[in-house]
C-alpha cells in the first residue's frame, strides 16, 4: 500500500526570509499525495454513481415506454405490418431470381458469340490450308483455342448461375407458401381478436364495467340520494310544523287561536263519533243503558241526548257541523 506523503505546499514566508527555506521536502518515491488521492477517489465514485443513475433511468424509461406501447399497440396492425414485410422479402427474392436469370442469359449470349467466332476461325484455317498457308491456318487455330478456353469458363459460370437460379426459385416457392399460410393465419387471428374485443365490450356494457354504463349508474345513484334527502327533509319539516317548533307562515300566527282551533277540531271529532254510535245502536239502547250493569249513567244520558229527535246541539259545537248534520 502506498504511503501518504506530507503536504508539500510552501508555508507563507516571513518578511526577509528566503522562500526556498520554507519549502518542505519533496515527496518520496512510492508515496501518494493525500489531496490528489482523495480527489481521484471522488472522481471515480462520482463517475460510477452517475453511470448507475443513468443505467437505472434508462431501465425506467424503457419500462414506461414498453407499457405505453403495449397499451396503444393493436395486434391486427402488427400482423398487417409483418405480412407487408414478408411480401417485401418475397419481392426481393424474386428480384434476385430475375437478376440471376439475366446474368445467365448474358453468359449464354456471350457463349453464342464466341462459338460463332470459333466456327469462323475453323473455316478460315481450312481455307488457309487449301491455299497452302499453314501460317495463317496455325494463327486461326491458335485464336480458336483461346476462344475454346473462354467458352469453358463461360460454361462453368453458366452452370453456377443456373444452380443458383434453381435454388432461388425453390426458395421463392417456399417463401410464397409461407407468406400465403401466414396470410390465412393472420386473417384468422384478426377475426378472433375482433370477436374477442366485441365480446369484451358487450360484456363490459352489460355488467356495467364500461365507462358509459358506470357514469349512468353513478348519475342514477346520485338522483336516488337526492330524492331520499328531499323526502327526509320534507318529513322533518312537517314534523316540526306539527309540533310547533316551526311557524306556519301560511296560517294564523296567534298561538291562542291555534289552541282554540285544535280544541274545536277535537270537539267536532267527538261529536261525530257520538253520532255514529247513536246511528249504529238498536232502538232499545236507552233502556239497556239504564238497566243495572250499565257502565255509566252519564253514558246513558249522553246516548239519550244523541238519540232524541230535535235535541239541542252540544255545547261548543260548530255551526258548520250543525248545518252538516241537518243536511244529512
Amino acid at each position: 500500500m502506498a504511503e501518504i506523503c506530507p503536504n508539500t505546499r510552501p508555508n507563507r514566508p516571513m518578511p526577509g526570509e528566503d522562500v526556498s527555506s520554507q519549502l518542505e521536502p519533496a515527496m518520496a518515491p512510492g508515496c501518494v499525495d493525500a489531496a490528489g488521492a482523495g480527489a481521484s477517489v471522488d472522481v471515480v465514485l462520482g463517475r460510477n454513481g452517475g453511470m448507475a443513475f443513468m443505467k437505472r433511468l434508462s431501465g425506467v424509461v424503457q419500462a414506461k415506454a414498453n407499457k405505453v406501447l403495449d397499451r396503444v399497440e393493436d395486434p391486427r396492425e402488427t400482423l398487417d405490418l409483418s405480412y407487408e414485410k414478408q411480401l417485401e422479402q418475397l419481392q426481393q427474392v424474386r428480384k434476385g431470381v430475375a437478376d440471376v436469370a439475366t446474368a445467365r442469359k448474358r453468359i449464354e449470349l456471350q457463349a453464342s458469340q464466341l462459338q460463332a467466332s470459333a466456327n469462323k476461325l475453323q473455316d478460315q484455317a481450312k481455307q488457309a490450308l487449301a491455299q497452302n498457308r499453314e501460317d495463317l491456318a496455325r494463327e486461326a487455330l491458335s485464336r480458336r483455342a483461346g476462344i475454346a478456353d473462354q467458352l469453358e469458363q463461360l460454361r462453368v459460370q453458366h452452370e453456377q448461375l443456373q444452380a443458383q437460379e434453381e435454388k432461388l426459385v425453390i426458395t421463392t416457392q417456399q417463401l410464397q407458401t409461407r407468406v400465403e399460410a401466414f396470410r390465412s393465419q393472420k386473417e384468422t387471428l384478426k377475426a378472433s381478436y375482433t370477436a374477442a374485443e366485441a365480446q369484451t365490450k358487450i360484456g363490459e356494457a352489460v355488467s356495467g364495467i364500461s365507462e358509459s354504463m358506470s357514469d349512468t349508474g353513478m348519475a342514477m345513484q346520485r338522483a336516488q340520494d337526492k330524492i331520499a334527502n328531499m323526502q327526509a327533509r320534507a318529513g322533518a319539516v312537517d314534523e316540526l310544523l306539527a309540533s310547533g317548533a316551526l311557524t306556519d307562515l301560511t296560517g294564523s300566527s296567534d298561538p291562542l287561536q291555534a289552541e282554540l282551533d285544535k280544541a274545536s277540531s277535537s270537539n267536532q271529532v267527538e261529536l261525530e263519533l257520538a253520532q255514529l254510535k247513536g246511528q249504529l245502536a238498536p232502538a232499545d239502547a236507552p233502556a239497556i243503558a239504564a238497566a243495572p250493569g250499565a257502565s255509566d249513567a252519564g253514558d246513558a244520558e249522553d246516548a239519550e241526548v244523541v238519540d232524541a229527535p230535535g235535541a239541542a246541539p252540544a255545547p261548543g259545537a260548530d255551526l258548520f257541523s250543525l248545518k252538516k248534520d241537518g243536511g244529512a
